[in-house]
Formats: structure tokens, sequence, C-alpha cells
């Protein structure tokens, strides 16, 4: 019944946010948008600071000009749709309409154990036709590493999802054991439902984070102060701050010293995921292509076949995930479907020296925890879900 409840809760909650969705949409269309489309010529990206620093000369300029803030609207809503693509990026002439994404909901199984069979393999095959177009053309199509979507290069630019050296990945990866995230499994803040989603952007907007802006380390690192005291009431620790630091570095892989807006949401979607729900209901989100390389992993690792491997492979299993990264070629023939020796320029190797120097003891009580193939799914299903995204970043970045 304290189930059913809550459920009902959270419908009512959701409907009233619907409501207010919608009043605020109608609202919008009312006003005159001869200013926004003036100024839609001159939208840019900038820092956060930029961003603030605009938002603050709108507020100064008084209730008289109400259209100031429509490109921020506009990003918010974005944001609460899931759609990543500005509309001012590029020319809609020939272009196919981008997809109307669906949020998925919650299911009162959800939480339950989930059995997923070492043994068992399961047939990964994936559509026979592009999702886009529904026509088949047989060598053409280029598959998703992670769902079963198949997609023509030409639909993909025609959408607006291919661009510039975009393309060149695609084909380069596509049909490699790397492989190439489509557009759904790209954008982890889909896996979001709408509540968790309008959970995320009221902490946005109380922090004053602005959507679509690049973060610096300032930026960041106020923020997960904010986040912290707000969720603790306590400021963060030392260990904490330095933590939020690494995490900053592995989301610029590029040290250009700001991260892109898409990976930071990609970072605080995964972050979320992992607080509200259990692993189990996790696991319900990896795809069969996924559930394969984890039983390739494992399976790998586990040289006696006994169905346990040590603790610090396990760990050495969530660098492995972002193996798909590495530019260069590794010491080691190892696929990503494949945990081996680490690598001098593997993310696993670049950590935190404390690792480097883990005295024998310390290593020794951590090969000592064994691990079964149902922990090993659950300690790394988030690593997993983490490692979708194409971007170079590192949008979990796993402890050393």
């Amino acid at each position: 019944m304290g189930v059913l409840m809550s459920r009902r809760q959270t419908v009512e909650k959701v409907q009233k946010v619907s409501l207010a969705v919608s009043a605020f949409k109608d609202g919008l269309r009312e006003q005159p948008s001869t200013r926004r489309r003036a100024e839609a010529g001159g939208t840019r990206r900038g820092t956060l600071e930029h961003a603030v620093q605009e938002g603050e000369e709108e507020a100064s300029a008084g209730p008289s000009q109400p259209e100031e803030s429509s490109a921020s609207k506009a990003a918010w809503e974005r944001l609460r749709d899931g759609r990543g693509v500005e509309p001012e990026e590029f020319d809609r002439a020939n272009r196919f309409t981008p997809p109307a994404f669906i949020r998925p909901k919650r299911e009162l199984h959800d939480d339950e154990p989930l059995d997923i069979s070492l043994e068992q393999q399961e047939q990964v095959l994936n559509d026979e036709m592009c999702e886009i177009c529904e026509v088949w053309t047989a060598e053409s199509l280029f598959p998703c590493r992670v769902c079963s979507r198949v997609y023509h290069d030409g639909c993909l630019r025609r959408m607006g999802y291919l661009q510039n050296d975009s393309a060149v990945e695609v084909t380069e990866t596509a049909h490699t054991e790397t492989g190439w995230s489509c557009y759904y499994c790209d954008n982890l803040n889909l896996l979001l439902t709408e509540e968790e989603m309008y959970s995320l952007m009221e902490t946005l907007k109380n922090c004053k984070i602005i959507p679509g802006t690049c973060l610096t380390l300032d930026d960041f690192l106020h923020y997960k102060h904010l986040v912290h005291k707000q969720q603790f009431e306590k400021p963060m620790a030392e260990a904490q701050e330095e933590q939020a630091t690494l995490q900053f570095s592995a989301l610029d892989p590029d040290k250009k010293g700001h991260i892109e807006w898409h990976d930071f949401l990609s970072h605080e979607s995964i972050q979320l995921l992992q607080k509200l729900r259990p692993q189990n209901a996790l696991l319900r989100l990896l795809t069969a292509k996924e559930r394969e390389r984890a039983r390739a992993a494992f399976l790998a690792l586990d040289q006696d076949n006994d169905g346990f491997i040590g603790e610090g492979e396990c760990r050495r299993a969530r660098h492995a995930w972002f193996r798909k990264h590495q530019k260069e070629t590794p010491s080691c023939n190892v696929s990503i479907s494949h945990v081996g020796p680490m690598s001098e320029s593997s993310p696993a190797s670049s950590g935190s020296s404390k690792s480097q120097e883990k005295n024998p003891q310390a290593a020794e009580q951590e090969e000592a925890r064994l691990v079964d193939w149902s922990c090993f799914l659950k300690e790394n299903v988030a690593y997993i879900l983490a490692a979708r995204p194409n971007s170079a970043a590192l949008h979990l970045q796993p402890p050393a």
C-alpha cells in the first residue's frame, strides 16, 4: 500500500508539473517573437560566467523587456525534452525532422532482482532497416554499438546529427570493435524519467547553471559545493573537492580548461541515476550488446572458471569500459569486450599516483575479496552506462 500511495503522489506531482509547463508554453506563444528572431543570428555558446553575466544584464534591464530571456527559456525547453541540437546551428532546408524523444517511465518491478545468466549467451542481432528512413541497403548501414539500431550516414546528416569530423568518426568506427553510439545512446540524459529530469533541472536552476554553457574548473567546483551543501547541509570536505577536481580532468581530456555542456549533462545524469535508482533498476537499462560485453569481460578474467574473480580485477574492468576512447595503439591487443593488462596510456594507469604506490598488503587484501558474476554486474553497471557516449570524456571517473 505504501508503494501504491507513493506512486499516486508521484503521478499527481507530474500532472501538476505538466499543467504548469503547458501554461508556460501558452504564455510563450502569446508573446511577440520579432526580437527573438533578430537575436537568433547572434546566439553563441560561452562559459557559465558569460551566461550568468548576460542573465544579470537582462535582469537589470527591467520587466519592460520580457523577450530578452527567450533564448534561455528555449534552452530549458530543449533540456526538458531531451533535444541536444540547437535550432540555430544548422539550416533546416532539406532536413529531416528530429525525433520527439519520449522519456522512460519507472515500473513497480524495476527494483526487483534481475537474473542475468553468465552461461547463457544472448543472440545479438542488428535491425535490418535504417532507423530513420526504414530502407534496407545492406553494407551502407552503420550499426550502433549499444542498441540494435542501424543508420545511413546520409540520413544522419539530414537529421543534423552528423556534421564535419563526426562523419569520419562514424565511417571509421561503426564497423570496428570500438563502435559508435547512435544519438539515442550517446545522450545519457534520455535515461532519466520526467520526474528525475525535473529534479535535475531544479538543481541546475538553484545553482544558476545555464543550459548550453561550458563550465570552467571554478564553475564546476562551485556547483559541486552548492549541491553538496544542499544535500548534506554541510560544506564539502577537502578529499571530496579533490575527487571533484579529478572528475573535471576526466571530463576535459583535451585540457581545454572547460568541459562541454553535453559532457557535463551526461555526468550529472549518470550521477543522478546512481543516487535515485538501486542497482537492480540500473541493470534493466543495459542492452543485449552491453550484457554480452560484460560476459566476455568476466569470462576473460575468470581464468580458473570457478565463477569468481578478485576485487582488483573487477576494479580494472571498470577502467576497461572506457578503452574505446584510447586514440593510440595499446600495448596489448585487447578489445573493449575483454579485460587484460592495462597499457601505459590507458585511463587506469593515468589515474592517481597513489594507486601506483599501493603497498603489497593492501593489494593482497584487495585480491582476497572474491566477486561473483552478479556482484560484478552490479558494481560495474554505472560505468558501463557511462561509457556509452562517443565523447572522449570519462563521464564517471572510476576510483584509482
